[in-house]
């Protein structure tokens, strides 16, 4: 851990002074240090397991959580239903929290989709047998050729009530584990359609209703009542239309869009759209084609296309849909500048302060400050202040409790207005800049006369640190250091 002492002063112009304060005032103008944050509701997302047990993170050592990854928040666990639930109400749930607790150690979150239907020759039965046996309706297709005699892949009817009392039951035990979990990031609507994209391409290519989509959404959402779900930008297709994605809005779903570049140019997308109804609100999850198959095919290119469907989506949660090692190692200076606009990112621009405070009296502190990123800061949070000793010792927190960062607008890169506590004339109903903010001093047996560092940070009412910032001087708790203040 870094302490005051142990960091030296920052800023260049740390004690210089602006004309608008007098000489007696600290201002510090920080730069961002370009960092890639891990911060709740944003962030990469690594897939453990992809379209089988087979990929993509099952092949690192379980003691490798590929830490040299800047910014990775989520790992995605996207198994089929028939590993978890090989027999009847006989739960495998340690396929989910082995890997998972890797990363959970890690200070990451969880992700899942459970799938109904696959298209590999390895996974015939993505819905376990066991469901077909007790009567449930479905097709044998061959992903190439739909509905054939000789397929090898059992596709369950996702209207059949079979299918769906069996499928309730498991989403209920999924729920008493994972609903309301901390260490969950979002779940997927995913037991519909192949891949659990909702459609029946490489499947049955049978175009169920909007109203089987409503019903799968019913599901989760009668299970999982506190945990976000995510509906798939694929729920539209094949003659659905966007009421599907409307209703999941209404319900409280985000929104995940799949398979981006999966065509090249003007084609990597199409639903970006559909993001504008959820991204204010939730934060939006992108996935991009597989990236072997993107740079087979010379999709990929400069990956530049994958900054551009973070903007145009307004995205927060963004996959390595890949060996996560290989992915860094070809796109180190692209992950840096997505870092850049992902999600939310808190910049400091400008801070001050009095030189010298009296103990019992007050301290005026004024700030600037300015989403960086694509998307709002969904948690929230309120700037606070806290002084340290010479040992590290707090010493004084002090929150600005009318300040929340969830306000914050968003904008193009390096265009977002810029917000904060320095002029007169504001109104409490709008995050508008106000003036600076006066903290009370404890008296002087609590507050000793003497030098202390002074340290910004974002989080709860209460003073503890949420949400982590792109500067320097970090405290190891996600406090950052700015300068000093000397106590009389």
């Amino acid at each position: 851990m870094k302490t005051g002492p142990a960091v030296p002063f920052l800023f260049a112009a740390a004690l210089s002074c602006a004309a608008a304060f007098s000489q007696s005032r600290v201002v510090v103008k920080p730069q961002d240090t370009g960092a890639g944050l891990t911060n709740p509701g944003m962030g990469w997302v690594f897939h453990h397991y992809d379209n089988s047990i087979q990929n993509y993170g099952v092949d690192l050592e379980p003691s490798d959580t590929v830490d040299e990854f800047p910014g990775v928040g989520v790992i995605y666990l996207r198994l089929a239903w028939s590993h978890v639930e090989p027999e009847e109400s006989k739960f495998n749930w340690s396929v989910v929290d082995t890997p998972a607790q890797r990363w959970i150690a890690k200070g990451k979150q969880v992700a899942f989709r459970f799938t109904a239907s696959e298209s590999g020759k390895d996974q015939p039965y993505a819905t376990p047998e066991w469901v077909r046996k007790a009567g449930a309706k479905g097709h044998f297709v061959d992903p190439r050729k739909g509905i054939v005699p000789d397929g090898f892949i059992w596709e369950p009817d996702f209207d059949d009530p079979v299918f769906l009392a069996k499928l309730d039951r498991f989403l209920a035990a999924a729920a008493a584990r994972y609903d309301g979990n901390p260490e969950v990031a979002f779940v997927d609507v995913g037991t519909l359609g192949v891949w659990g994209e909702g459609h029946t391409y490489s499947g049955s290519l049978l175009p169920y209703s909007a109203a089987t989509i409503r019903t799968h959404i019913d599901l989760y959402k009668k299970h999982f009542k506190q945990t976000l779900l995510a509906a798939n930008d694929d729920f539209s297709l094949q003659g659905r239309g966007i009421e599907t994605l409307d209703y999941a809005r209404r319900l409280g779903l985000t929104f995940r869009d799949d398979s981006i570049i999966v065509h090249p140019g003007d084609k990597a997308w199409y639903h970006a759209y559909m993001a504008d109804w959820f991204w204010p609100r939730v934060p939006v999850i992108l996935e991009s084609a597989h990236y072997s198959y993107m740079r087979e095919r010379g999709n990929w290119g400069d990956g530049s296309l994958y900054l551009k469907a973070v903007e145009a989506h307004h995205a927060s949660l963004l996959s390595v849909h890949g060996y996560p090692k290989v992915f860094l190692k070809d796109n180190r200076a692209l992950i840096d500048r997505i870092n850049r606009r992902l999600g939310y990112r808190l910049d400091l621009l400008e801070a001050s302060w009095p030189e010298e405070v009296k103990a019992g009296g007050t301290m005026s502190v004024g700030y600037r400050w300015r989403n960086a990123g694509v998307a709002p800061c969904y948690p929230g949070g309120h700037p606070a202040i806290t002084l340290k000793d010479a040992k590290g010792g707090i010493v004084g927190v002090f929150v600005d409790e009318e300040f929340d960062m969830r306000t914050l607008p968003v904008g193009p890169p390096d265009e977002a207005q810029r917000v904060g506590r320095e002029v007169e004339g504001y109104s409490l109903d709008s995050q508008a800049s106000r003036p600076m903010i006066e903290f009370r001093l404890p008296p002087d047996h609590i507050l000793k006369a003497g030098a202390y560092d002074v340290y910004v940070s974002v989080g709860s009412r209460s003073g503890t640190p949420r949400i982590a910032l792109p500067l320097p001087g970090e405290d190891g708790q996600r406090r950052y250091l700015l300068g000093k203040v000397t106590v009389r």
